[in-house]
């Protein structure tokens, strides 16, 4: 027999990675069982309580089958813009509503139901909720039967409505406990100086009118919040950028005689530091010189006696850890250096804007002419 050929393993083993590998951009293991967890426990506490509240019987289901599909969105993709509290809700209930008006208009059920669903897209659409279970929601009011007939236009509010505040409600408190960003909103941080300025990576590259058209020459519709959508490309550049100078290290450009102080010094000791060696960030160390915070200016200038409670939270880095990435943290308008520590806590050395600028300015292209001048 002829033994199958490493091109043929080759394809099986791409398959297999096209059909394992997560869809999702971001999607990891724990986020996938998170989110089976979540559902599991909203899908059947929500039966439970309108069980409870309602009374088990065929005059009213339980939960509605578009139910379990806002589970998956709200659990499975939690930063998406149709699986925000008022998507779920909102969409929900609107399209019901639009199934419901379609079927007491429009005697033929096959009729009924492409107005329905027509109807429902458009109310959840101007009313900003738009929510695909919204869809299955308005075919359920069309088709529904004889239970739903008999509940008319209270049927998109008991059960549908309540279903649906219910399941947000055990989804906050669930992404809440597992630390998601739910509701998700995306908070541009702003200018540190309280100035009316932009930050300072908004003022060069892409702005957002860049984004508008960019979306409006593909002319697609893209599952992502806009804000989304500018921090996500943001990041890519900075990725990009710190890939590119992978191999300048933090021990490469970092300042190694660093000047610090003992944890039990005063203020105005500090101060003459950070006066005298014309520095804003003073490492504090403890009895065994190892590194517990930082101090400035601006957290000693109206104060003297004990340097202890004036202290604040260093930020650091290892010496192996590539250069580049301090960039964020250096031009966020509040870290003026960042503290480079070993294992043990102990200061190996410290690198400051000034360190880091000298290195991005080295790293940029030549112009010609440039190169052979500078030899």
């Amino acid at each position: 027999m002829t033994p199958p050929s490493p091109q043929r393993f080759s394809d099986k083993n791409s398959l297999a990675s096209r059909l394992f590998h997560p869809i999702l951009a971001g999607a990891t293991l724990r986020d996938r069982l998170l989110a089976c967890l979540g559902a599991l426990v909203a899908i059947a506490m929500t039966g439970m309580l309108c069980g409870f509240l309602f009374g088990e019987g065929s005059h009213l289901p339980l939960i509605v089958a578009p139910m379990g599909a806002s589970a998956v969105l709200l659990f499975a993709v939690p930063a998406s813009p149709l699986a925000q509290p008022w998507s779920i809700i909102g969409g929900n209930t609107s399209s019901p509503l639009m199934g419901v008006a379609a079927a007491s208009l429009i005697k033929d059920p096959i009729v009924a139901t492409g107005v329905g669903v027509s109807l429902a897209i458009a109310a959840m659409s101007l009313t900003r909720c738009l929510h695909p279970p919204g869809g299955a929601a308005a075919l359920t009011a069309v088709l529904g039967g004889p239970v739903v007939a008999s509940w008319g236009l209270l049927f998109p509010f008991v059960p549908v409505a309540l279903n649906s505040c219910l399941l947000v409600a055990i989804g906050l408190l669930f992404h809440k406990l597992s630390r998601h960003n739910y509701p998700h909103v995306v908070i541009a941080p702003a200018n540190t100086h309280r100035t009316a300025d932009p930050r300072p990576e908004e003022r060069t590259g892409f702005r957002e009118e860049d984004i508008d058209a960019a979306l409006a020459a593909l002319n697609e519709t893209f599952d992502i919040d806009r804000a989304d959508l500018g921090r996500l490309l943001r990041r890519v550049e900075f990725e990009a950028v710190a890939r590119a100078n992978a191999e300048i290290s933090c021990a490469d450009i970092m300042s190694r005689d660093v000047i610090a102080i003992d944890a039990d010094a005063t203020v105005e000791q500090a101060r003459w530091l950070l006066l005298n060696h014309n520095v804003r960030t003073l490492p504090v160390r403890d009895a065994r010189r190892r590194l517990i915070g930082t101090v400035g200016l601006r957290e000693l200038a109206l104060f003297s006696g004990a340097l202890e409670g004036r202290i604040s939270e260093a930020t650091t880095a290892r010496a192996s850890d590539r250069a580049f990435d301090l960039l964020p943290l250096l031009t966020n308008g509040r870290t003026h250096a960042v503290i480079i520590i070993d294992e043990n806590d102990q200061i190996l050395g410290l690198v400051s804007q000034t360190d880091l600028l000298s290195s991005v300015s080295r790293s940029l292209p030549k112009k010609p002419g440039e190169e052979g001048a500078a030899a």
